[in-house]
């Protein structure tokens, strides 16, 4: 069999096998069309259609001829996503043409979810994909786009699951000059007491007490087109700060950066694409350490805006990088300005792992994503921007709190916390994701996962017009 990477589709050619793709409530008309042999060999069997179900059928000499994959019943789909991903590892390893009843919408999700099922993360040494079932690209998906976001995708997943010890700001920094090199874009670098001089204080202050300089990593792509600028949050490791984690809360905080690692990832998508835009992404990449430098509970910083801030709590340090991220990035004047971070336990308590809140005033933006997030199955959820909840971020001796008292509606606090560093009228969203799937799923093995990326692909070119 040709040698296709797992992301990518595979050349039709001889040899390819049948693979179906059947549905519970089509399952008796779909067997009327099909062979005896073939029925009386899948009622002996007992296939159902069942979600996942797999049947192998062979010829007379017992050599595959095709597969049948069962695609469960109307609440199963809208239950879960990449049925047909599910069973890829466990198809024999051989190539198959896709025969389905999707409409495009639906067979464009499956046939991303075969790609991603591909996926799988191992520290040390990269060694040989292991060999498994390949699909031809099915007729009516735009192929090429599906095997860039997968590519993505795969970045992302990449960059979360890597330990930090060897994933920190610099290697970060590495990740992120080289996407830029790939496509041509600029990159500059600010770096450790360099922020102060250069008005990034808030950067500086969360990462100066590890050993691994902070930086603001700041990549430019694209010369003319609506300005589209990504901040993403690059905590690369929070053990909370003097405000010390429990060990139970620390062990997935590797993953902090997971804002920063999916807005690698849709500047990806977005280049790979040749997009006509002036994109633009900011990440301040830090290392949330505790040393006789770090920084206290009850200091007063002064961010770059000039707002004071009170650090209430030094373990919520990813809205005090982003707000100088968010401050620096208003004074281009992007025309779309997109917040994405791994942000509050609250956004999880809220909505579940799956499901990332943003937040916008814009509702045409808001209406976009949420048709967006739909059409490409990737969950989304508005949360609101309460003005009412203002005054619980302002304490009483600097302009902001970081970390209200009371413990109620953390993560809309810290969207309207982020809100106040981003000015003139710039179309903003943040994105409060989780980055991180706690279960094994479908396409989605349990470890760092891209969340809003796939939505905001979608929904960017109507939003820019482009």
């Amino acid at each position: 069999m040709t040698t296709v990477s797992p992301y990518s589709f595979a050349p039709d050619g001889h040899g390819t096998k049948e693979l179906h793709l059947v549905a519970v409530e089509t399952l008796d008309s779909w067997l009327e069309t099909q062979s005896r042999r073939v029925r009386n060999w899948l009622s002996s069997t007992g296939f159902a259609a069942k979600s996942g179900e797999i049947a192998l059928i062979p010829d007379p000499d017992g050599a595959l001829v095709s597969a049948v994959i069962g695609h469960g019943t109307a609440r199963d789909r809208a239950r879960a996503r990449f049925h047909l991903g599910g069973s890829r590892r466990a198809l024999p390893p051989a190539r198959y043409k896709l025969h389905h009843a999707l409409d495009p919408d639906a067979l464009a999700e499956e046939a991303l979810g075969w790609l991603l099922a591909g996926y799988s993360y191992r520290a040390g040494p990269p060694s040989p994909p292991a060999d498994m079932a390949k699909l031809v690209a099915p007729e009516g998906v735009d192929a090429a786009q599906l095997q860039i976001i997968a590519a993505a995708e795969v970045f992302t997943r990449d960059l979360i699951n890597t330990p930090a010890a060897s994933l920190g700001p610099e290697e970060l920094e590495s990740a992120a000059m080289g996407l830029a090199t790939r496509f041509g874009a600029d990159m500059s670098v600010t770096y450790g007491d360099d922020l102060l001089y250069q008005n990034l204080p808030l950067i500086h202050a969360v990462g100066r007490a590890s050993d691994r300089a902070p930086r603001l990593l700041d990549m430019r792509w694209g010369q003319t087109g609506p300005k589209l600028t990504l901040v993403g949050k690059g905590v690369c490791f929070d053990t909370g700060g003097l405000n010390l984690k429990p060990g139970a809360s620390m062990g997935l905080m590797k993953k902090d950066m997971g804002g920063a690692a999916t807005v690698l990832g849709l500047a990806q998508m977005i280049m790979a694409s040749g997009w006509p835009v002036q994109l633009r992404v900011l990440i301040p990449a830090v290392e949330n350490a505790v040393s006789g430098s770090a920084m206290r509970p009850g200091d007063v910083l002064t961010s770059r805006r000039g707002l004071t801030i009170e650090v209430n709590n030094t373990d919520a340090e990813g809205r005090l990088v982003l707000a100088d991220a968010l401050a620096l990035a208003c004074e281009d004047a992007p025309d779309t300005l997109i917040c994405i971070a791994t942000l509050t336990g609250a956004a999880r308590a809220a909505l579940g792992p799956d499901v990332p809140p943003f937040y916008t005033h814009d509702s045409a933006l808001a209406q976009t994503l949420m048709s967006a997030s739909a059409r490409v199955r990737d969950p989304l959820w508005q949360m609101p921007l309460h003005p009412a909840y203002q005054a619980m971020i302002e304490p009483g001796i600097a302009d902001l709190d970081n970390a209200p008292a009371g413990g109620m509606a953390g993560s809309i606090t810290a969207a309207l916390f982020l809100d106040r560093f981003v000015e003139g009228k710039t179309r903003f969203a943040h994105f409060d994701i989780y980055g991180y799937q706690p279960k094994p799923a479908p396409a989605r093995p349990k470890g760092g996962v891209g969340q809003g990326a796939r939505a905001l692909f979608a929904a960017l070119p109507d939003v820019l017009d482009l």
